[in-house]
């Protein structure tokens, strides 16, 4: 066996059990099931990845973990995602995933609507990296596990918005809603779930969690975006910035006016 592969497989025996809280043992191995870890070890074998470091954060839904990998001679920080296929909430996730032409037809409740989320994520984040949005850089996306580029220092996430110490939130804010324009106008993209949570501030704003992020054509798009919206300028003019309305910003982003009926979506 590839002694990265007996590295790495030392590595999961030791996230497995370092944790003595019950609950925190039972998230881990909800994540590294046999077929996660076959995954990771076909990574590694390909030079995606030379190890896994440790848990940097812990959801309902995914865990996303520090790993390397050295290139040209130098170690590259990674942060791998790993969705669970046991604890996945299907009913939400389903809207977001339903009618996107992208995926064709996906069996609702299965292990491969999973699959195709963790899909969804990578070809999002390299459609908002082309389009010039400021985004964890893709770099491949197999069964339940996402490895992107990491955003921190030494296996330390960036803080989210909503816990950074913001210095100019009038810079960041513009940074932002310019990124929700590059999203519609050149990624044609809606992220569908922007907020202060969803955003990390390393240097400049990093956006996050674009799983469900919709495309243009999906129905629900325009209702999303206001959401997204709504959710921007409430957090900023809470810091004290002088945000545009609600209708300002829609055209600001979309190019027409807002309608009545949507805005009451």
């Amino acid at each position: 066996m590839d002694k990265r592969v007996e590295k790495f497989d030392r590595k999961i025996d030791k996230s497995r059990v370092k944790r003595k809280d019950s609950e925190d043992r039972e998230t881990v191995e909800a994540v590294l099931d046999k077929r996660t870890a076959m995954i990771l070890y076909g990574l590694i074998n390909r030079g995606y990845l030379d190890g896994m470091k440790g848990i940097v954060s812990s959801g309902k839904e995914s865990n996303v973990y520090w790993a390397t990998v050295e290139k040209d001679g130098e170690v590259q920080d990674l942060a791998v995602k790993i969705y669970r296929t046991s604890t996945m909430d299907f009913n939400r996730i389903w809207v977001y995933i339903q009618g996107d032409p992208r995926f064709g037809r996906v069996k609702k409740g299965t292990r491969s609507i999973v699959y195709r989320w963790a899909e969804k994520e990578f070809k999002n984040l390299r459609l908002a990296d082309e389009a010039g949005v400021r985004v964890p850089k893709p770099i491949i996306s197999r069964g339940n596990v996402l490895v992107m580029e990491f955003i921190g220092e030494d296996g330390v996430s960036a803080p989210r918005l909503k816990e950074a110490v913001v210095d100019d939130p009038e810079s960041v804010f513009e940074i932002i809603m310019d990124d929700v324009v590059k999203l519609y106008r050149n990624a044609e993209l809606v992220h569908a779930d922007l907020s202060e949570y969803n955003v990390l501030l390393w240097n400049e704003p990093v956006i996050i969690d674009v799983s469900q992020a919709v495309l243009l054509s999906h129905p629900l798009a325009l209702e999303f975006l206001i959401r997204d919206l709504r959710n921007v300028l409430r957090y900023f003019s809470g810091l004290g910035v002088s945000v545009p309305s609600l209708e300002e910003a829609y055209t600001m982003v979309t190019g027409e006016e807002l309608e009545w009926s949507q805005e009451s979506s």
